[in-house]
């Protein structure tokens, strides 16, 4: 999705917002545990209050709407889990910047924190803005990440697609040092991301890289192109592979190359290699290659993964793997959402269901990291493994 060029500068304060009920759809859940009262049950979490937790989410936007629901999901699932002395008010808002806004503003005047927004775009308004004044932790990052500079009192617990790259190439780089890597991407603008973060951290992790950009019609990858790319390889081999591809492309790919001596090297690549259950092709093509995903995706039997439910889809449609990961988004925003409430300032270590988060919030500009496990093919499946 295009997006205009994240603003440098804070746009003027708004006017003052009316009631987030006029501005925007509102639901509030607050549910006494049995046996307590309201009052009671805060005093589990945080001592004589109920925290109160608005998330701001594009539940209305034709674009987002979808991937929106399923963060909701998530979040409310973890919520269930945890609720005592929690009370969680659900915002609906749009794309326009305008709304944005003003939506969080009234917002902020309401909750103790806030969870969102999820478009880069939005996130990228709201961190320019001066109204960050309360806990906010955004589910993107804004669209000029190294650029952006987050107030402090702003997280961003998104998923990256290019900091999966990074941590492929340090993978890779441990498992064959100085190695001569070939980086294999479509045309698509989330493959050129995947392909230039690779790039880019690639020589800082002691490898060199040249990168092939495949012509992709309807998602199959050109005939011409493959034996073009098998006699480049046979006659300037490389130490590895990085596919900055889809499962399917990646596939058509391994195929082409099967034979021996190109069948044998080896093919690394991020959370796109892996569609998911619902798309999972069961067979032997990808056996062997290498990736990185969430562990909500690749360690079902993880004792904190299997502690939530698994997604319901709101209708006969099932979900993709892009949309349970979104869904395992929302359980760990409100597990950091609720820890930065029990534990004010202190550093958080969370065996997350999106990977090994660690946050340093509250001392000055927020700190997060996610390590990713790492899986590799076998019999058709992709499953976990140790690295080095």
């Amino acid at each position: 999705m295009t997006s205009p060029p994240p603003r440098t500068t804070a746009p003027p304060a708004p006017k003052p917002a009316p009631p987030p009920e006029e501005t925007a759809q509102v639901e509030t859940f607050a549910v006494a545990m049995p046996g307590t009262t309201p009052e009671s049950q805060g005093a589990a979490a945080v001592p004589g209050q109920t925290v109160r937790i608005g998330l701001v989410l594009p539940l209305r936007s034709e674009a987002l709407g979808r991937a929106a629901d399923a963060v909701r999901a998530g979040f409310m699932a973890a919520w269930e889990r945890d609720r005592a002395g929690f009370e969680v008010t659900v915002v609906e808002t749009g794309d326009a910047a305008e709304e944005i806004l003003s939506t969080y503003q009234s917002t902020v005047a309401q909750q103790d924190i806030i969870v969102g927004p999820l478009a880069r775009s939005a996130v990228t308004t709201i961190a320019a803005s001066p109204l960050v004044t309360k806990p906010t932790i955004a589910l993107n990052h804004p669209e000029d990440r190294e650029g952006t500079t987050l107030p402090p009192q702003m997280l961003s617990i998104g998923l990256s697609i290019e900091e999966e790259a990074r941590q492929v190439a340090e993978w890779a780089a441990r498992e064959h040092p100085a190695a001569s890597v070939m980086i294999l991407s479509g045309s698509a603008a989330w493959q050129r991301r995947i392909a230039n973060a690779f790039a880019t951290h690639a020589p800082q992790v002691g490898m060199t890289t040249k990168t092939l950009e495949l012509t992709a019609l309807n998602g199959y990858l050109s005939d011409g192109e493959m034996v073009a790319l098998r006699a480049r390889l046979a006659e300037q081999p490389v130490d590895l592979l990085f596919a900055a591809l889809d499962a399917d492309q990646t596939r058509q790919l391994r195929t082409a190359l099967a034979a021996p001596p190109l069948g044998d090297i080896p093919l690394y690549g991020t959370s796109s290699l892996n569609p998911g259950r619902v798309s999972l092709y069961q067979g032997p093509e990808l056996d062997g290659v290498k990736l990185l995903d969430l562990p909500w995706q690749i360690q079902r039997d993880n004792p904190t993964v299997a502690s939530y439910p698994q997604p319901a889809p709101r209708d006969e449609e099932r979900l993709t793997a892009d949309m349970e990961r979104l869904y395992a988004l929302g359980i760990d925003a409100f597990r950091v959402a609720r820890e930065i409430a029990v534990r004010p300032g202190q550093p958080i270590t969370l065996d997350g269901v999106t990977g090994q988060l660690s946050i340093d919030f509250g001392n000055g500009p927020a700190r997060v990291k996610r390590v990713e496990p790492a899986a590799i093919y076998r019999n058709g499946v992709p499953v976990p493994i140790t690295t080095p």
